[in-house]
């Protein structure tokens, strides 16, 4: 069973019928907030036209310390942490006492109880796990490997393939059977072949992790280290046919409509309807997002060792159960994921990590109980006013753009009014009814929700597009646009200070979940966004020249993110980061002009010695007020589409005239740049 190695944005209150115990409401307890800027954390040695993220935060950067078990520190993890302490309390109250089997309290505190059991899951050792290495073990042949690999998925243990479901991009409202690269225990393909110290450490340390990891179930050292190496080997030759991850950017290059039977001549050695027979799947037609991989799986899966195969699926099996297993196992995927990769210095509590897990397998359960008791009405209210009056603006702005023809601003209209707009929760809340948790039986729990959510899902494929569902918990701290689904979604979790007070006044709220809100919406028309139609369709509606003027302007960012860097020299790409860029500019565009019609946006009452535009711009950069670790910052820069937190507030500032006139930023000032030279796309 394998989840994510990775730990890393209706109007009317749903009334929670399957809640059978009030639960405490402290919310009331809880002090109203009276400030809304930090001026403490303010370097004001630094000028704002030299660099506004140290001028607006350089003294909490100077004074702040990433705690040992985090991976960096600042807004987001300080609100997570809140949160998370929130779930905590709550999955406290409902465990402390029981309840009648299958309830949602009983689910949700049961596998919270199974978690924290850690006596028991330290005598289970790695038994849980053998019945499939057992399973691993027996193959004799590839095409044993790939029955046993298909037929894993109904269990969560599948393998060799990156099968999902998700609407096809051309056909939004009818979901599909996809199939993507996968096979890389890296985070990516560069990871196997440059060639810089860094890099070299990494893999060396990946080697002693799998071996590690074949030590504990009494693989010999020496064995155990001949394993990693052919392990590593087979990757690598993996990693030749991955695809980058600027270029999996590209939804028409990784959209390619295959009949089962073309896919057949693209795997010639593999049975799939075999396969797909394994894996309960009924399609003619599926989705290949990179179809190199699986003409170089076909290939390598005759060519290579079958012991070599078997090792690999081993390892897998073991990395993805690690973290459910005893205490060695758990601390050795720590020591690679967490230290190696992330400069994570020590593991999380183990109620934070329990309470983070509950969230991830029973999340709609676990949210209404969260909702209930920490997401007030007002809040929904008050950030629906705000998402409407950015949608307003954003109107405004594409109507008046200088560069786009009438054609496309009808259809580019047309894709904004059609938005939907989830913010807080579900209106339909999602049902485990074939989930059974026992708080005695940690990794049984996880099967059992692993089985929920492979069966949830391929029941989906060919079937019409729920588009009511949800692809974030209500607790997370993040938001989102779908463009499949056309729709900006905003969890509880996030409307939280600094994002969001519903008492703040409006430069706080415009600067920061304003910027959010727009940052979400101009996702809707970045350079992938842009590619799909008013109802979520891979279609291109943009006039030649259009698009044409819209890549150009998007260069000039481009090239303006590219000359970033961090720690000593490592450049930002900003290929890779255009869509998050993009949508960072426009965003923060769209909030300030819609702040401008508040009575604040326009007035000039100072507050805390600051006028409404300065607050406003204040604000904003507070959002961004986030320290890495040196290691995570490196795999970013590789893998994140986001810029450094640092260059997601002076990159968008540096295109904001408005800014250069609310702090009298002049040329000759490192942040000024020319209004010739400003990105200006929406």
């Amino acid at each position: 069973m394998k989840f994510t190695h990775w730990a890393m944005l209706s109007t009317a209150v749903f009334a929670v019928a399957a809640c059978k115990q009030k639960i405490e409401d402290k919310s009331a307890s809880v002090p109203k907030r009276t400030v809304f800027f930090d001026k403490t954390g303010m370097d004001t040695t630094v000028k704002p036209g030299e660099n506004f993220a140290l001028y607006a935060s350089g003294k909490w950067f100077k004074d702040t310390k990433i705690p040992a078990s985090e991976t960096g520190w600042g807004s987001f993890y300080t609100v997570s942490d809140d949160n998370i302490k929130h779930v905590h309390d709550i999955l406290n109250d409902v465990s402390s006492t029981d309840h009648p089997s299958g309830s949602l309290e009983q689910k949700v505190g049961d596998l919270y109880k199974s978690g924290m059991d850690t006596a028991t899951i330290e005598k289970l050792g790695y038994d849980p796990i053998k019945p499939q290495l057992e399973k691993i073990n027996a193959v004799k042949d590839y095409k044993d490997l790939v029955k046993l690999a298909a037929d894993g998925f109904k269990t969560g243990d599948g393998f060799l393939f990156g099968f999902y479901v998700s609407p096809d991009d051309r056909i939004a409202s009818k979901n599909a059977a996809h199939f993507d690269q996968t096979g890389l225990g890296l985070p990516e393909r560069e990871y196997y072949f440059e060639n810089d110290s860094t890099s070299k450490k990494i893999r060396a340390a990946y080697l002693k992790y799998i071996a590690q990891l074949f030590t504990f179930t009494g693989t010999d050292a020496a064995t155990a280290a001949k394993k990693a190496d052919g392990i590593l080997k087979l990757e690598t030759a993996i990693a030749q046919s991955h695809l980058t991850p600027v270029e999996l950017r590209d939804p028409v290059k990784n959209y390619n409509k295959l009949t089962t039977t073309e896919l057949q001549k693209l795997m010639p050695d593999l049975d799939l309807k075999d396969a797909f027979d394994r894996m309960t799947l009924k399609t003619d037609t599926v989705l290949v997002g990179q179809p190199n991989y699986y003409k170089a799986l076909d290939n390598l899966l005759k060519t290579q060792p079958i012991d070599v195969w078997k090792d690999k699926a081993s390892f897998e099996a073991l990395n993805g159960a690690a973290n459910m297993l005893s205490k060695k196992f758990r601390d050795a995927h720590f020591d690679f994921f967490g230290k190696t990769l992330q400069g994570q210095k020590v593991q999380k509590e183990r109620w934070k990590l329990m309470s983070y897990n509950v969230d991830n397998w029973l999340g709609e359960l676990l949210g209404q109980l969260y909702v209930e008791k920490y997401f007030p009405p007002d809040a929904k209210k008050r950030m629906l006013d705000l998402v409407n009056n950015l949608q307003a603006t954003y109107k405004d702005r594409i109507e008046k753009l200088d560069w786009m023809s009438p054609e496309t601003k009808k259809q580019a209209l047309a894709k904004l009014a059609a938005f939907t707009k989830k913010i807080g929760y579900p209106d339909k809340w999602k049902k485990y009814d074939d989930v059974t948790i026992d708080k005695g039986t940690y990794f049984a729990n996880g099967e059992s929700v692993a089985k929920h959510q492979y069966n949830e899902m391929i029941k989906k494929v060919n079937k019409p597009v729920d588009r009511s569902e949800w692809g974030m918990t209500p607790p997370t701290v993040n938001a989102y646009y779908n463009p499949t689904f056309n729709e900006i979604v905003f969890p509880a979790g996030i409307l939280q200070f600094p994002f969001f007070d519903k008492d703040a006044d409006d430069a706080i709220n415009y600067g920061a979940i304003g910027a959010v809100i727009g940052h979400e919406m101009t996702h809707g028309f970045d350079d992938q966004g842009r590619q799909y139609d008013k109802d979520g369709n891979l279609k291109d509606w943009w006039t030649k020249e259009d698009a044409e003027k819209f890549t150009k302007r998007v260069q000039v960012m481009i090239d303006q993110y590219d000359k970033y860097t961090v720690l000593n020299g490592l450049h930002v790409n900003g290929k890779l980061t255009q869509g998050e860029d993009l949508a960072d500019i426009g965003g923060l565009a769209i909030a300030y002009q819609a702040f401008k019609n508040t009575p604040q946006g326009k007035s000039d009452t100072k507050i805390d010695g600051f006028t409404p535009d300065q607050r406003f711009f204040l604000s904003f950069a507070q959002v961004w007020r986030v320290k890495n670790s040196d290691e995570t910052m490196r795999m970013r820069i590789k893998i994140d589409p986001h810029a450094p937190e640092m260059y997601r507030v002076d990159g968008p500032l540096s295109n904001t005239p408005a800014f250069f006139k609310a702090f009298d930023i002049k040329p000759g000032d490192k942040m000024y740049r020319d209004e010739k030279d400003m990105v200006k796309v929406w």
